[in-house]
Parts: structure tokens; C-alpha cells; sequence
């Protein structure tokens, strides 16, 4: 895993039967251009087709489906998507023709398969005991006390009418720090084709999914005298798995858990990720188009729902307001370099109300890898550091400390560690103030974060001009920063 890749963040920190491809009979008024010639075979493949929000129209997509030879896997009638799959290379060009489909995109580039995923750094024992009323590795945690959790934790340590969607790897629902806050009546796994399954088994981690767990940790890690504490260690956390055993969030997969994430209505969901194979969707790419207007309706949806959605800005420590190449897509079979502009959106950071989060390490400078943009970043929270910015901990150790699975905590850095802090943020002001809505809860959360001005010249970490960026902005909003450094104490005492 690549250093904090934000999907599967390369962390540094399904078979079916196809149907035949003969006619099916169409429902009356369902008009499909006819094959003009037999299938094309090629890999099995998955594919978003949007259309209008409504049965009826739903119902004659899917028969168009069929009708080529495809499958349904699952259609969400909410906002007008079906995800279907096909071995036909020719697939997406002859539904395209069909009445009432709006577009079709592949989701992925690679036939259906499995991989793997990587793991956190596994934490050692405490060697010295707790302060009072701190938990056992509490001491390690710089990121809590830079943005004033130990503080905040004063006023508010959350509420159980909170419930906080982690569309991510799943959760360890059997961590010591984590079981009496994971509601299962309230968790599914979206990686069956994006089609949702609320068995327990299907949304735990899979055998190197420590990225899910060690988010939740950091939200909501009980105060219970054991490991760490999390920021809002009362609120109920949801595990929405949305990545699969290969490291991947592709399109059906997010849209199964925005849509999941509305229908619970959820208060906020973290998403330390983005949308796989492309970094960026460009609208002039008929499959990436297609696959922004799918993701971009199940996020409008949930927060059509009151859901507020909190994303990572990335690892890759690109501009994201002003775009240029893309070297890493499609990621799922062999990247190449090709020219984007600022209309290639990273899903579903750059979507509409979604707030966007780049990373600090324990100085509270920009962390080295964190990607960042003038009116993208919202704002900024600890992400970890582990090259230039050292903390003065009893382990030395620049990256965040928290959850992962098999009852352990381990060591993860990234924008995807970043973004749970300002989930767990949101989470206790929608604790404090269960009135707010999702624009009142980012007024709240933007407005109490702490300025932090552009660096003095250029920021070059290493001297070498490997992370060199350019920050533009004034100090209550910039590029690096966004409004400024997330504080918890702050936010919970907005009011004052």
C-alpha cells in the first residue's frame, strides 16, 4: 500500500449467473436499440446507469438491462440508479441508446476479483502508567490534546442520540474500545456488488482491513479505562462497509453507503477514501460522467435526509484547485498520465456540502503528503507526521494512534486520519446542539476552528522539493488550511 493512498488509502498509513443474451420482453413504451451484433466477450464488469427517480422508469432501465444480456445487481429507485453487470465490451455503448437511460459508465476498469489490503503498525504496551483519569495510551495521543479534546471532554462526551456512519473497511464490532458503541441494527456491507447486506459477518473487517477500525477510533473509542479515548466516546458508530477485500471503493459501493447513510439518517459520515479506479472524474468521459452523476445523487440524497458528509482531502499532496495531470488512474489495472483540469472531480470530496479535510501534523503545519486547494479544503485536523513533525510523547511518534482489529491499536497516518477528527468534531456539536442542521453544524464547525495562516515562503519540507506547495489564502482561509485547525473545546462551546 502506497503512502496514505486515500481509497483503500494505501494507507502508509462475486460471482453471478449472467442472464442470456437473448431478447427478454420488454414492458410496452421500453425502447432498446437492438445489437447489431452478438456480444463482444470480455471481462465481467459493473456499471452505474442513471435515470429519472421514479418506479416506473427504474423498472424499464432494468429490462433494458436484460434485454442486452446484462444483470441487475441492485437498482436504488431513491435517486435513479442501477447497477448492472455485463461481459459485453460493447455493454454501455448499445444502453446508452435505450429510452430513459441519462447515462452509463463502467465502474471499474478489471474484471471482478479480490486482493488485499495493507495494515497499520501495531502499537506497543505502555510502558508507564496512566495519568489519573487518562486511559492507558492516552499519553500518546497528541492529536487529542492539540485539538482540545481533554478539554471538550469537560463539557460533552456525546450522546447516544448520535449516530455516526463510517463508510470504510468495516469495523472490529468485538474491540475492547469499540463494542459498546458499534450499533449493528444500524451497519451493512456494500461490497456485494453494491448491494447492500446487513449480515454481521459481512460488514466486520477483512484480514487486513485495519483502516475502518482505527477511523472508528478516533470518532468514538470508548472512555472505559482501556487503550485510547476517541473524541466523542458516547455517540453510536454505524460500520457501513464500503471496501472491498482488494483495497477498493468503487462507485456502487459509495452509492450503496450514501444512500444506506440517508435512509438511517445518520447526524454525519466519515469517508477517508476516494471513489476508485479514477482520482478524478472528468465530464468528458462518458463512463466518468456518468459515475459523478450516480455518486453525486446518493450524496445529495442523504443530505436531502439531514446527513452531513466529512471527507479526506487526499495523500498525494496535489493542488486540488488547480489540477494538471493525473498519474494514478485507472488504479485498478495499469495508471497512466493524463491531463485533468479543476472539472475532474475527486469523489466525493470536491461534491457539493461535502466538508473537505487536509492534515497536520503535531506542529500543526501542513502535513508533508496532504493534498490541499484554495475553496476545496474546509478545514484542517491532526492527520500525523511521522517525517518532519515529531511529537514530544512518551513513543516519539508523528502519526495517529488508535483502534484496529484483533482488540489492538496501531499506527496510521494520512488525510484519512484527518478526517475523523473533524467527524468526531461534528458529531459532539450535533450532541450539543441537536437542532442543528448540516449547513448550521459546518457554520459552527468552520467558525470556532483556530486560523492558521499560510506559511512564510515557500513550503518545501526535506529541502529536496519532493512535497514542495504553494499555499494561497489569508489566514481565515487558504489552501492548506481551509477556515483553520479544528478545536473541540471551541466547538462545544460555540454558543459562548
Amino acid at each position: 500500500m502506497r503512502v496514505p493512498r486515500i481509497s483503500r488509502t494505501r494507507y502508509a498509513a462475486v460471482g453471478l449467473v449472467l442472464a442470456t443474451a437473448g431478447a427478454l420482453a420488454l414492458p410496452a413504451g421500453t425502447a432498446v436499440a437492438a445489437p447489431t451484433a452478438d456480444p463482444t466477450p470480455g471481462p465481467l464488469l459493473s456499471y452505474v446507469v442513471n435515470t429519472k427517480a421514479n418506479h416506473g422508469q427504474v423498472q424499464k432501465v432494468e429490462q433494458a438491462v436484460k434485454s442486452l444480456g446484462g444483470s441487475v445487481v441492485y437498482s436504488y429507485e431513491q435517486i435513479g440508479v442501477v447497477i448492472a453487470r455485463s461481459t459485453d465490451t460493447k455493454f454501455a455503448e448499445k444502453l446508452r441508446l435505450a429510452k430513459g437511460v441519462d447515462s452509463v459508465g463502467a465502474s471499474r476498469t478489471k474484471g471482478i476479483t479480490a486482493a488485499d489490503q495493507g495494515k497499520a503498525e501495531v502499537a506497543p504496551a505502555p510502558t508507564t502508567a496512566p495519568a489519573a483519569g487518562q486511559e492507558p495510551l492516552e499519553a500518546n495521543q497528541w492529536d487529542m490534546r492539540q485539538i482540545g479534546v481533554d478539554k471538550a471532554h469537560k463539557i460533552s462526551l456525546g450522546s447516544r442520540n448520535v449516530t455516526v456512519g463510517v463508510l470504510d473497511s468495516g469495523i472490529d464490532a468485538t474491540h475492547e474500545d469499540l463494542a459498546a458503541n458499534v450499533d449493528a441494527s444500524q451497519s451493512v456491507s456494500c461490497i456485494d456488488g453494491g448491494k447492500p447486506n446487513t449480515d454481521w459477518k459481512a460488514w466486520q473487517p477483512g484480514p487486513d482491513g485495519d483502516h475502518g477500525t482505527h477511523v472508528a477510533g478516533t470518532i468514538a473509542a470508548a472512555k472505559n479505562g482501556k487503550g485510547i479515548v476517541g473524541i466523542a466516546p458516547n455517540v453510536k458508530l454505524a460500520a457501513v462497509k464500503v471496501v472491498d477485500d482488494g483495497g477498493f471503493i468503487y462507485p456502487e459501493y459509495a452509492i450503496c453507503g450514501f444512500v444506506w447513510a440517508g435512509e438511517h439518517q445518520f447526524k454525519v459520515t466519515n469517508n477517508s477514501y476516494y471513489v476508485d479506479p479514477w482520482m478524478f472524474n472528468c465530464p468528458n468521459d462518458k463512463d466518468q460522467a456518468a459515475i459523478t452523476a450516480a455518486v453525486k445523487k446518493a450524496v445529495a440524497f442523504s443530505q436531502r435526509k439531514g446527513v452531513l458528509n466529512v471527507a479526506a482531502a487526499g495523500n498525494e499532496n496535489i493542488d486540488l484547485a488547480h489540477k494538471t495531470t493525473d498519474v494514478s488512474s485507472p488504479d485498478d489495472t495499469t495508471p497512466g498520465t493524463r491531463p485533468v483540469t479543476n472539472d475532474c472531480l475527486s469523489l466525493p470530496t470536491e461534491l457539493p456540502g461535502v466538508i473537505a479535510v487536509s492534515s497536520v501534523g503535531v506542529n500543526g503545519e501542513k502535513s508533508y503528503y496532504s493534498s490541499y486547494g484554495k475553496g476545496v479544503v474546509t478545514v484542517a485536523a491532526p492527520g500525523g507526521d511521522k517525517r518532519y513533525q515529531i511529537p514530544n510523547t512518551p513513543d516519539k511518534d508523528g502519526r495517529i494512534l488508535s483502534t484496529i482489529p484483533g482488540g489492538k491499536y496501531g499506527y496510521m497516518q494520512g488525510t484519512s486520519m484527518a478526517s475523523p477528527h473533524t467527524t468526531g468534531v461534528l458529531a459532539l456539536l450535533a450532541s450539543t446542539f441537536p437542532w442543528a442542521s448540516p449547513d448550521e453544524l459546518t457554520e459552527m464547525l468552520t467558525s470556532q476552528a483556530e486560523s492558521h495562516p499560510c506559511p512564510t515562503g515557500d513550503f518545501n519540507p526535506g529541502g529536496a522539493g519532493q512535497w514542495k506547495a504553494t499555499c494561497e489564502g489569508g489566514a481565515d482561509d487558504n489552501g492548506f488550511y481551509g477556515a483553520g485547525i479544528i478545536n473541540a473545546e471551541k466547538a462545544v462551546q460555540w454558543w459562548r
